[in-house]
């Protein structure tokens, strides 16, 4: 089955038309057409410069400008007729341009090609993204920090291999959250900075004979330069790989706590209750709150890894300069960004609406064995054994412990003595949990005033302009 209706904007080298399935792969307008608001800001910036420099005309430039915002109001209202025919955002804007304005508009690709015009609308599309996440980003990490100011000296296990560990604070915990996803912001701003040069006016990939200004467009378009080689500016996609790989890592840690959000609030567990605005119940058995948002959110973010390694796969084996698997960058990210702005505002609602269960979480920090380490560096401290000794005695302990089925502070003073016979009654000042968290005061530490702290310096972090 064929069609035969040839591309007007570039036909007139071809005289048969295009295969409908070959229209099929080619088009791209189906899921470009979001760059819609980059496009005309570019091509308007271009028209600008070019009647600055007296490439065309004040009055041409003035007509393209009146027509570029009529279109751009047609779009955003709804009515705009996109056309698979003409292939992609750029043709469709163009076309649509001359049935307004007529003659002027075939002005407008004067020093341009679709190759740099592409580049700069992408580009501009995922610099608004990383803007974005990176407001996306403050608003969760003030979440977690609300948490922790909240929970400053609640009592709750650490874990390693998902095994009691030692015991923490609730807001340290929520702190962790809000270091990774501070990193995270750090890794947006930092791609934001590096994708700032502007690609109009590389044109094909040469550059262009006309006589135009670069820095203007790039000034104008909020670019701190123009990029300064051209077969580099239309094939590089590093950007948008930058993105991909940043939202990579963030999308990591957001699945982390989802994981946890899931364990935490199961049955077994019973450390935080979420709303029934992000859990829901079962078909059949009542007694059942699912938390389905966390689960999704585990899932969905897994589709942001593998945009990642998508684009890398496309980009791989393309010679300089411009390949039309280029293309196939864009539904990747597109579909990137909206999950992980899903994500992000998903997860800052669970985090508000959650509710630590907290003599849950003390009666867990106390189970386990979780003072041993501090009962090790009680007997290194204060009866000057060495640590790999002390080790030993407290495991023996842990060992007496577990046959009499208690824990280490239900132990007797006689008990401890018959493991070691210098151990006095003072060891169980450290052997309770609040104790142990009040001692951990080492920078980074767990202690209610370390967290305290670290609550006022995110807040006055959250209160800048720039986090950096």
């Amino acid at each position: 089955m064929t069609g035969k209706s040839a591309n007007a904007m570039w036909g007139g080298r071809f005289e048969e038309g295009v295969d409908a399935i070959m229209t099929a792969i080619n088009a791209s307008i189906s899921y470009d057409q979001r760059m819609a608001p980059q496009d005309i800001a570019g091509s308007r910036a271009h028209a600008a410069m070019l009647a600055a420099q007296g490439i065309i005309t004040a009055q041409d430039a003035a007509a393209i400008d009146t027509g570029l915002q009529q279109v751009a109001q047609e779009i955003a209202a709804g009515g705009f007729p996109f056309s698979a025919a003409l292939e992609d955002i750029h043709m469709n804007v163009e076309a649509r341009l001359t049935e307004i304005i007529g003659a002027p508009a075939g002005r407008l690709h004067t020093a341009r090609s679709r190759n740099d015009q592409v580049a700069l609308d992408f580009r501009m599309w995922v610099r608004d993204q990383c803007d974005a996440a990176i407001e996306g980003l403050r608003a969760l990490i003030a979440a977690f920090v609300a948490q922790a100011d909240a929970g400053a000296d609640w009592v709750m296990p650490g874990f390693t291999h998902l095994q009691t560990a030692q015991p923490v604070t609730w807001g340290h915990h929520m702190l962790a959250y809000a270091e990774m996803l501070g990193r995270d912001l750090s890794r947006f701003q930092d791609a934001r900075a590096r994708m700032n040069e502007c690609p109009l006016g590389a044109a094909a990939l040469a550059g262009t004979s006309f006589a135009i200004d670069r820095a203007a467009t790039a000034q104008a378009l909020g670019f701190d330069r123009p990029t300064a080689n051209s077969l580099d500016s239309v094939s590089d996609r590093d950007f948008a790989l930058e993105f991909l790989s940043a939202s990579s890592i963030c999308a990591m840690h957001l699945s982390r706590f989802a994981e946890e959000l899931v364990i935490w609030s199961s049955a077994q567990f019973r450390f935080v209750r979420l709303s029934d605005r992000w859990t829901t119940g079962s078909s059949i058995m009542p007694q059942k709150r699912n938390p389905d948002a966390a689960e999704l959110l585990r899932a969905k973010l897994g589709r942001i890894m593998g945009a990642n390694v998508a684009l890398l796969t496309v980009m791989k084996g393309l010679p300089l300069t411009y390949s039309k698997d280029m293309q196939e960058d864009k539904e990747q990210v597109f579909d990137a960004a909206d999950t992980l702005m899903l994500a992000l505002a998903a997860m800052e609602g669970m985090v508000r609406d959650m509710t630590a269960q907290v003599p849950a979480l003390r009666a867990a920090a106390a189970s386990g064995f979780s003072t041993a380490t501090d009962l090790a560096d009680w007997l290194v401290r204060t009866l000057n054994l060495p640590f790999r000794e002390a080790h030993h005695v407290t495991g023996s302990l842990v060992k007496l412990a577990e046959d009499k089925g208690c824990d280490l502070p239900d132990l007797t003073l006689a008990d401890m003595r018959s493991v070691h016979g210098d151990i006095t009654g003072a060891v169980f000042d450290v052997l309770g949990v609040q104790n142990s968290v009040d001692s951990r005061v080492s920078y980074g530490g767990t202690a209610p005033r370390n967290v305290r702290e670290q609550v006022a310096r995110w807040t006055a972090r959250l209160g800048k302009e720039d986090l950096g």
